[in-house]
């Protein structure tokens, strides 16, 4: 077991500063959905805990935890720190106990967000300095079959676009949009961005040009709206983009979900038909599950609109009673969509406990979720497998154990002329690049490449070369390019 913390020698206090620990660890090893949205943690949890189906007591977790962890010291002057957390590590414990199935997608974020700042506060009082990043990044990419480069910095950066100019745009998590020149390094925030509720799983999520962005500068974006009370919404909108400027002009919301919930997956991702005609978003189920099969909800859907956010018309459930602007159903966190050179529309989406995934997109197709998944949920109860005849559209690709995915890119460039017609996946608790080769509808895993960092987006870049956006609140940018 890896345990990146690294104090003294004084056995007393050892137990108090694992109880303090796992505080956040008895949160996180089974909370990997809002996990996977939070900052990168310096320690990792054993996988025969995380993958482990009942619900753990703080007893057994402490027991496991400080069994391997070094003779400790705390000084004297930091016991108060000590005592003062263990109500909060009681307070925990029994939120997770009392938790309506131990599934913490019913939990309340907000008490998720006091143990992470809680834990990770201890953890800078406490711990002793870690390596340099520079080291460690530096050992992981070592075996790459590519040189990685990085190009900048950014404030738990979400997504990225390209302009025509080569400029970038890149999406934080709490709402500002940056404008960044991968050439020089400058960059600038852009002015006129809305309200953003970046809670839990919320953020400022994706931004795409327009298709004819060159003429309009018009720019599509998502990102989660307060509602009322606690609840939130996705939202999608388009703004004109004065780049002179660096800002956002006659922003409009173009569609809001029809379903406010306190909870995530809010999906939110954007991609333009290849004729440009039409848009393509994804609406996750924001965790409420049912709500991917209802036909008059948006939640738990891929929605094919015009260009104005309208439904488009010829969305073939529509007639039988659907929403009119849902193209497929039964889907859960979609955090990547893409069309192939082909015109295949291709998906991935996170699943509950393992069972990550990648879709081929079909119209009018139910993709199961809640009712079918290659995952479990979090308490260890089981989903059924998909299975032939089950009526239910089968995934592509599927990760056990997760890798739970952050972002989708196609790739069909000339820089890596192997890696052509592929898709690529990034991982954030697996810290990973994952490339999948695709062949006609069919879809296999050939590529699995530890970043040493939890990555969040992927984008093919103008002249072809590979940019990846790491998490958290000092996510660099990564240009990927083939070794020299």
């Amino acid at each position: 077991m890896k345990f990146l913390i690294e104090v003294g020698a004084r056995p007393a206090a050892t137990q108090g500063l694992c109880r303090n620990i796992l505080a956040f660890g008895i949160l996180l090893i089974r909370s990997r959905d809002l996990s996977a949205n939070m900052p990168p943690s310096t320690f990792h949890f054993p996988e025969q805990l995380r993958r482990n189906a009942p619900p753990p007591t703080a007893q057994r977790l402490q027991r496991a935890f400080c069994s391997t962890l070094p003779t400790a010291t705390v000084h004297r002057q930091r016991r108060r720190i000590l005592r003062g957390a263990r109500q909060r590590v009681r307070t925990a414990s029994t939120t997770w106990q009392q938790s309506a199935n131990g599934d913490l997608q019913n939990m309340n974020v907000n008490m998720l967000g006091l143990a992470t700042t809680f834990s990770l506060t201890l953890l800078a009082s406490v711990a002793a300095p870690a390596p340099a990043n520079a080291q460690a990044n530096a050992s992981a990419t070592k075996g790459l079959p590519f040189e990685v480069k990085p190009v900048g910095t950014f404030n738990s950066p979400w997504a990225m676009a390209f302009l025509p100019n080569g400029n970038m745009l890149v999406t934080q998590k709490e709402g500002t949009l940056i404008l960044f020149d991968p050439a020089s390094g400058s960059r600038r925030t852009v002015s006129g961005t809305p309200a953003v509720s970046s809670k839990g799983q919320g953020a400022l999520m994706d931004v795409v040009p327009a298709p004819d962005f060159a003429a309009s500068k018009l720019l599509y974006f998502s990102y989660s709206e307060a509602a009322s009370g606690a609840d939130t919404r996705v939202v999608l909108a388009t703004a004109t983009f004065d780049q002179a400027g660096g800002a956002l002009k006659d922003t409009k919301v173009i569609f809001r979900g029809n379903d406010a919930s306190t909870g995530g997956h809010y999906s939110g991702r954007i991609a333009f038909s290849p004729d440009g005609k039409y848009l393509f978003f994804t609406s996750g189920d924001r965790q409420l599950f049912d709500p991917a099969q209802d036909p008059k909800s948006t939640l738990g859907k891929v929605l094919r609109l015009n260009l104005d956010g309208t439904p488009a018309a010829g969305n073939p459930l529509a007639a039988k009673g659907f929403h009119a602007g849902v193209w497929s159903y039964g889907h859960r966190n979609l955090l990547g969509i893409a069309f192939d050179r082909q015109g295949r529309l291709w998906e991935m989406e996170m699943g509950p406990r393992h069972g990550d995934e990648i879709n081929l997109i079909k119209p009018a197709l139910n993709y199961g979720w809640p009712k079918a998944s290659n995952g479990s949920h979090y308490d260890g109860r089981d989903i059924p497998d998909h299975a032939p005849g089950d009526g239910f559209e089968a995934p592509k690709v599927s990760w056990n154990p997760a890798i739970s995915p952050g972002g989708l890119a196609y790739y069909d460039a000339d820089l890596f002329p192997k890696w052509k017609n592929s898709l690529f996946i990034t991982g954030l608790s697996g810290k990973s690049l994952d490339r999948i080769a695709l062949d006609g509808e069919n879809a296999s895993k050939v590529d699995h490449w530890d970043m040493g960092e939890r990555i969040r987006a992927v984008r093919t870049g103008p002249d072809g070369a590979l940019w990846l956006l790491e998490d958290g609140s000092r996510g660099r940018l990564l240009m990927l390019t083939p070794k020299k």
